[in-house]
């Protein structure tokens, strides 16, 4: 009892001389303790505050790294069961209730509590400090990291925080809400609006080749993993994918698988409401890290030959000379570094070729990290070659019509069957020419879902009429594909990726049949063009 009426005679002692001394000599022996403490204690400390300085303006990144390390050293490194449970907070984000991802409570450390944890063989203490500014309903909010004062500070801080920021960036990674972006019409000021990304697409339920689709997860996963690889070799962190095939072979079903595999923003850039070639570096500066940056049909979103053509001496507006300019701008696109940007840049009022160059590969493009640009169109032909090689577009994906395992997976996953007497059948009819896109399939499927029988039926039927109408049916040019790509392949050093195994391997057998009807085809054209001209 003697002790405890000690303990409050200096408790009292204490408040009165808080009430009497002024602030300065209070803050002077605070400090003064703390220094005492710390020349005693076998610790030393370090503070993390929410933000940089004493505005409360600037985040400080390294407080958001420590709060997702700790939530995740909460869910999967529980403490031992003779360790005290520190008290916890449970919170669920607003959008949570559409991302299956975020559908668990987030678990963080309450205030002014503490969790430990180990590395190297050296126990550390996180704290979590929340203290109320006087006279202000404002939190300052930060964590104090104990080491121990044995292990030497620089030693064990720096490879410490590098596995902290490195689990939380994987943590970020998996769980971070995601957005589609769009830009804003023409007229007003270039900006992005946005809805939560939510396409169901995924790798697993895309209908394509296991080689094709191992090959890209590689890429992608090599890509996403790949911060030292490109701050060694001193290129900009970035990647160009061109998905080129027909209408309904699967190009928008890729991005959104690609988008869901990395978790990445998706920024779908239309060049029709782009009004100049700073609007697009505009748009270009307000993307995020980590985004996939999409122009779909981009042979049919803006004439970005043009800039090309006037540049060339032409001699006729005859069909000749635009095949000779063609060779030209084939033969010169490596050198499309040296297009003048003043040109044509501004001054008619549009986006250029040059424009779309510096957006893709140029200095501005080097404004973010980790950011995926993908280029869609039907007819790879129809791009300009310069937009094509490597260092824009790295990776050139053919998605063509179904081969025999995207029908089988199909099949499967539609109407549940997985072995059938006319699964054969449709094999043998894609064997003798048949084509149908992932999306024709799925059509067919998709109407008699619950009737497997009648699915199998027409969809036979479906491929042996398209084997008596010469394979393509439903017009969708697979000859004329293929021609194109070989065409591109010879000008690009770009990587290039087939699709479809089952169609490249009738390659061998078939390729002198489609150079002829391609031949037959270029000759009626030419004649029906000297017939009109009066030759």
């Amino acid at each position: 009892m003697e002790l405890l009426s000690q303990m409050w005679s200096l408790l009292g002692l204490l408040t009165v001389l808080q009430n009497v001394l002024p602030s300065q000599l209070l803050s002077l022996l605070h400090s003064l303790w703390q220094s005492l403490q710390d020349s005693l204690t076998p610790y030393s400390y370090f503070d993390v505050p929410e933000f940089l300085g004493s505005s409360a303006v600037e985040p400080n990144d390294l407080y958001r790294q420590v709060h997702l390390y700790l939530h995740h050293s909460l869910l999967h490194s529980p403490a031992p069961s003779s360790a005290p449970l520190p008290r916890l907070t449970l919170s669920l984000p607003r959008f949570a209730s559409g991302d299956p991802a975020a559908a668990n409570p987030v678990l963080s450390l309450s205030p002014n509590h503490s969790l430990e944890d180990s590395f190297a063989g050296h126990r550390l203490l996180w704290t979590h400090h929340s203290d109320t500014l006087q006279d202000s309903l404002e939190e300052r909010r930060s964590f104090s990291l104990r080491l121990p004062k044995r292990a030497p500070a620089s030693g064990l801080l720096r490879p410490y925080l590098t596995h902290l920021s490195a689990a939380a960036d994987a943590l970020e990674r998996s769980s971070r809400p995601r957005r589609l972006h769009t830009n804003s019409p023409r007229g007003g000021p270039p900006s992005w609006s946005s809805v939560p990304f939510r396409h169901p697409a995924t790798f697993a339920t895309l209908a394509l080749d296991p080689a094709l689709k191992s090959r890209l997860l590689a890429d992608l996963s090599a890509f996403a993993a790949g911060r030292d690889f490109y701050r060694r070799t001193g290129r900009p962190w970035k990647r160009g994918y061109l998905l080129h095939g027909p209408p309904g072979s699967g190009k928008s079903s890729l991005i959104a698988a690609m988008a869901n595999h990395l978790r990445y923003d998706v920024y779908d850039l239309e060049l029709t409401r782009v009004s100049h070639n700073s609007d697009l570096r505009s748009l270009l500066i307000q993307t995020t890290n980590r985004s996939l940056i999409v122009i779909e049909d981009i042979d049919c979103s803006l004439d970005l030959t043009g800039d090309r053509r006037r540049s060339t001496k032409s001699t006729t507006a005859t069909s000749d000379a635009r095949n000779r300019n063609k060779r030209q701008r084939i033969r010169c696109y490596e050198d499309s570094d040296s297009i003048n940007d003043g040109g044509a840049d501004d001054s008619d009022g549009r986006v250029t070729l040059s424009g779309l160059l510096n957006f893709t590969d140029g200095l501005w493009s080097c404004c973010g990290e980790e950011r995926i640009i993908v280029f869609t169109t039907n007819y790879a032909d129809g791009v300009d070659p310069a937009l094509l090689r490597a260092g824009r577009m790295d990776v050139h994906v053919r998605l063509g019509a179904c081969g025999a395992h995207a029908v089988r997976e199909l099949v499967e996953r539609y109407v549940g069957v997985a072995e059938h007497e006319l699964l054969g059948v449709a094999e043998s009819c894609i064997r003798a020419g048949a084509e149908m896109t992932p999306a024709e399939v799925g059509e067919v499927l998709l109407r008699n879902r619950d009737e497997p029988e009648k699915a199998m039926r027409e969809l036979v039927a479906e491929l042996q009429a398209r084997v008596r109408h010469g394979g393509g049916g439903g017009g969708n040019g697979g000859g004329e594909e293929e021609e194109g790509w070989e065409e591109r392949e010879e000008g690009s050093p770009a990587e290039s990726w087939e699709g479809s195994p089952e169609k490249v391997g009738k390659k061998g057998r078939a390729g002198w049949e489609r150079r002829v009807r391609f031949l037959g085809r270029l000759k009626s054209l030419t004649k029906s063009d000297s017939g009109r001209r009066g030759v």
